[in-house]
């Protein structure tokens, strides 16, 4: 499960943040394994801004479910905050905690120059040492930590003083360069097909071909995450996919972005005909229909791609009606899916 904390129009954040985490309740309950939470910025229709902070949350709501970030744009932080951070969460929350990596900006050009001024560096210089500072954070919260030299003196950094156990690290990607960086560290890689869609199968072999086994992951692991809106019927399924969707066209043909519209206001707005094609290319992609169908296509993705896991992004929009503090539709496609899923199997 993956979620950017959605912010439709009518909400605030609290009632955004309200509804992730009875959305991250719904998730534990039906035995999902992973709950993962995004970093973006300077966006009108989402609210997760801040991967640590919502985790530590979402880790609070909940009882048994993994929680993690999906993921921490690396190249905005000093390595040793986001060490120092997950390293705090694993402590409180052991077993429980995934940490996972990006190098994207997850903003635009001008916010990421106010995030990275003072943190991992400006401009193209932070994404050029990423290799690095992924390497820092894995030392950083080893359990012994990592002896650094500094002015000529050797000193012990550890991203927290007694470390029982540390995060689950993965990196992210939606081309080869992760995965190559994946496979030479011997981690476990997602591909974000939601949002890509191409050269997944070419990331992934790339990845599984030159994996060099690592002392914590001696096997390849592996998952892809897939938009997805699941309803009774396939028409309302395609009505709760309209405000999402939206809301990505705006965002790929460069329109001013907003909250996410409402069902009826998305309805009302339609999809302009110079963007259906962009609209169906990007739904081909997506998981959208009744319960059946819907599953049937997440077992052809995890068979298709031979991953470990699919994580679901639920999409599904709100009605007028809609309290506030919930999000009822992503609830059911999560719901739906399950039981569908469940029955398949």
């Amino acid at each position: 499960m993956l979620d950017l904390v959605p912010v439709r129009s009518g909400q605030t954040t609290g009632q955004a943040l309200a509804a992730t985490r009875s959305l991250a309740r719904v998730a534990d309950d039906l035995g999902f394994r992973r709950y993962w939470l995004a970093e973006h910025h300077n966006m009108p229709a989402v609210a997760a801004t801040n991967p640590p902070v919502l985790v530590g949350l979402v880790a609070a709501a909940t009882q048994r479910i993994r929680v993690g970030s999906g993921g921490v744009m690396l190249p905005n932080h000093a390595p040793l905050v986001v060490a120092e951070q997950f390293a705090l969460l694993e402590a409180a929350y052991p077993g429980r905690i995934d940490l996972g990596i990006g190098r994207a900006p997850g903003t635009d050009p001008l916010t990421s120059v106010a995030l990275r001024h003072g943190a991992g560096g400006v401009g193209d210089d932070a994404v050029q040492h990423f290799p690095q500072y992924v390497d820092d954070v894995v030392a950083m919260m080893s359990l012994d930590g990592v002896a650094m030299q500094v002015m000529g003196r050797v000193q012990a950094l550890r991203a927290t003083p007694h470390a029982e156990s540390s995060p689950d690290l993965w990196l992210l990607g939606s081309s080869d360069f992760s995965a190559r960086l994946a496979a030479e560290r011997g981690l476990p890689y997602v591909f974000a097909h939601h949002f890509s869609g191409r050269g997944t199968a070419e990331a992934l072999e790339l990845y599984r071909s030159g994996y060099r086994a690592s002392e914590r992951y001696p096997e390849p692991r592996t998952f892809l995450t897939v938009n997805a809106v699941v309803a009774e019927t396939q028409e309302e399924a395609d009505r709760r996919a309209l405000p999402n969707l939206l809301t990505m066209v705006a965002l790929r043909t460069g329109q001013p972005l907003t909250a996410q519209p409402t069902i009826e206001e998305a309805e009302a707005r339609g999809l302009p005909d110079e963007h259906r094609g962009l609209a169906e290319q990007m739904t081909a992609r997506w998981v959208v229909g009744a319960p059946e169908h819907a599953a049937k296509q997440v077992a052809e993705l995890a068979a298709t791609y031979a991953v470990d896991e699919v994580m679901l992004h639920p999409v599904a929009g709100a009605s007028a009606e809609t309290p506030p503090d919930r999000a009822p539709y992503r609830e059911e496609t999560l719901r739906l899916l399950s039981s569908a899923l469940a029955d398949n199997h």
